[in-house]
Order: C-alpha cells, then sequence, then structure tokens
C-alpha cells in the first residue's frame, strides 16, 4: 500500500463518520428571561411586599435601620 493511500483512507473514512454541525440558535429579538422576570416582577407579592431587588440598597437600609437581610440568589433570571 502507498504511504498516500495510508494517508488518505483514514482522512476518507472520518470525513465520511462526521456528523454535520448543527446550525446556530437564532437570537430572539425579545429575550425570554428577560419576560419571565417582569412577569414575575409583576406579581402582588414581589409588587406590594417592599421587597428591594438591589443588593446594595438592600445593605444601606438594613444598616440604616438595624436589621438583618433575607436574601434569596437564583440564576433563572440571570441575563
Amino acid at each position: 500500500m502507498h504511504s498516500f493511500t495510508k494517508l488518505l483512507a483514514p482522512a476518507l473514512l472520518g470525513l465520511a463518520l462526521a456528523a454535520p454541525a448543527a446550525a446556530q440558535d437564532v437570537v430572539p429579538e425579545v429575550d425570554p428571561l428577560q419576560v419571565k422576570l417582569e412577569a414575575k416582577l409583576a406579581k402582588s407579592f414581589v409588587a406590594h411586599g417592599n421587597w428591594v431587588l438591589d443588593y446594595d440598597e438592600a445593605k444601606k437600609i438594613a444598616k440604616e435601620e438595624g436589621k438583618l437581610l433575607f436574601v434569596y440568589f437564583t440564576r433563572s433570571y440571570s441575563p
């Protein structure tokens, strides 16, 4: 077997067995996570619960009022 054939055969086999690459998903114009966040923020328990959504602002208020922070971190709405 020629050395060229020894190199070509595995290359052709690799091409024949390679899976085609999937197309990239199109980015939607409206971020679905932003839509979920806005829907959650519109709920009454958030809108009327005196929640502070900014961590630094919450720390400032807690310090001024001598209170502890109740903090819940989630990545489900993180952009």
